[in-house]
């Protein structure tokens, strides 16, 4: 066995919240390892947010180019896929290189280490034949991966996850999509507008379950305009590849077939991996439970999706910004009153658990304000508690609602103005818990609502702000009218 090597601190996976903590330790002074399996970025600027972006950006402008006529003359739109492919391979990903991502972490006086991570014991990390002892803890940051339904007959066909469906380079002329969620509506959105028959098939009763209810249905709708064909309520029992082309049989005898299959049915971490049980924690969980400082257990720290606290990279930056300012915490305060050899700290410890400590300083993870954006035309925000939501906690509840194409704003836009304000207010405390932006801005529209539902602004304040004309916004305005 190989004798461990002592550093500070070991960071495994460097997605998006792993790469910052390791980075900003690493500028810090501290010496770090950084451990990486895969692509050092993680999903988000390979086969996430960044690429799939590209793709709506470019579905999104040859929607607006058909808008033209009847607003301002007329087009001929000939879609063509050749120069999104290039631009995710040429400016996103470097055609999947991490090379940059790499040196700009090393740049950072960071030591990357390529290979699988697992806890070998308290402070210890083994990745090979290597052995790292950390003498300030261990961050685990090692994401999520696609979860594929147990349907019959698919783990043995060539299925997409939503990595092939951003890799690929000629369209197929038809394609399902099985899961009717954010990513799968934005990914099926993107293809029809480049001429792909699209089907999505959901086995709950609606689209975008998890948002409001009127949200489905203007999402759903602006799908079928551009040629989608959903299926709700359709739980798949069986898919089959013949070699050419896939066929998916669901409950009750529906059946769909298309060139190429796309399973976006949601993701799970892979704790079994991790080697948790020589740490004492159980493996068995879908996520890391972590508290508000993102310890797992003593001398462990978590960030990301493996967190379970939605699977976004801003909940990745905003709790890696928590784990580095209590990394440093502990740091200090061991360096400090610290045991010669250097390894009395090995197992870690909680910030401001021992006397002195300045834990106070150390921010803690608050999700009541957490907003979310689904980039399908017309934009889905969201901020907060829905109404079903904050109807279950017992709140007592007031709700406002302004279509956008009522708006000043919205009958300007016209062509492609759907949309709505949706505002969810405790009426004993007078202040929003949870807020809908649907338009064709609606997440830019959504932060007037994360500030108010985070700084919990009293609704008369809202009430009496000055909402610029004529903008999107002023919807806002609509909705707490409708509330009074």
């Amino acid at each position: 066995m190989a004798d461990p090597e002592l550093v500070d601190v070991v960071v495994v996976g460097l997605g998006v919240g792993g790469e910052e903590v390791a980075g900003r330790l690493a500028e810090a002074g501290l010496s770090v390892v950084g451990v990486e399996r895969d692509l050092v970025g993680g999903e988000c600027p390979y086969w996430g947010c960044v690429p799939s972006k590209m793709m709506i950006r470019a579905a999104n402008a040859i929607a607006e180019a058909r808008r033209v006529d009847g607003l301002a003359g007329s087009v001929e739109v000939r879609p063509d896929w050749a120069p999104v492919a290039r631009r995710i391979r040429e400016e996103a990903t470097d055609t999947w290189d991490d090379t940059v991502a790499v040196q700009r972490f090393t740049g950072k006086g960071g030591r990357f280490v390529r290979g699988a991570a697992r806890l070998d014991g308290p402070g210890r990390v083994r990745v090979g034949e290597r052995v790292f002892q950390a003498r300030h803890g261990i961050v685990l940051g090692t994401g999520t991966r696609p979860s594929v339904p147990p349907v019959d007959g698919l783990a043995d066909t060539p299925y997409w996850t939503n990595r092939q469906a951003i890799e690929v380079e000629e369209l197929p002329e038809s394609l399902l999509v099985l899961g009717g969620g954010a990513i799968g509506l934005e990914l099926a959105q993107v293809f029809a507008r480049f001429g792909v028959r699209v089907t999505v098939v959901e086995a709950l009763d609606r689209v975008l379950a998890v948002e409001e209810p009127e949200a489905s249905e203007v999402a759903a709708a602006a799908l079928r305009a551009d040629g989608v064909e959903i299926h709700t309520g359709v739980r798949a029992e069986r898919v089959s590849h013949d070699g050419q082309g896939f066929t998916l049989r669901g409950a009750g005898g529906a059946e769909f077939t298309a060139d190429r299959l796309l399973v976006v049915t949601g993701r799970r971490a892979h704790l079994d991996e991790l080697g948790l049980d020589t740490v004492g924690v159980d493996a068995g969980r879908r996520y890391l439970t972590v508290d508000d400082r993102l310890h797992v257990t003593e001398g462990i720290w978590a960030v990301g999706d493996v967190t379970g606290e939605g699977a976004f990279t801003h909940v990745a930056m905003y709790q890696a910004g928590i784990v580095v300012a209590d990394v440093l915490d502990h740091a200090r305060r061991a360096d400090a009153g610290a045991d010669p050899s250097g390894t009395a700290s090995a197992t870690g410890g909680a910030a401001g658990s021992g006397a002195g400590g300045s834990a106070r300083a150390v921010p803690r993870a608050d999700y009541r304000a957490l907003p979310r954006v689904t980039f399908t035309d017309p934009e889905v925000g969201a901020v907060g508690l829905t109404e079903h939501q904050a109807r279950e906690r017992g709140v007592n509840v007031q709700v406002g609602l302004a279509r956008l194409p009522s708006s000043a704003r919205g009958w300007i836009h016209k062509a492609g103005n759907e949309g709505f304000v949706k505002l969810v207010a405790d009426a004993d405390e007078g202040v929003l818990i949870g807020a809908t932006s649907v338009g064709p801005a609606g997440g830019e529209v959504l932060s007037a609502l994360v500030v108010a539902v985070h700084a919990a602004v009293p609704l008369a304040r809202l009430r009496q702000m000055i909402y610029a004309y004529p903008t999107f916004h002023r919807a806002i305005e609509d909705a707490l009218r409708d509330m009074s």
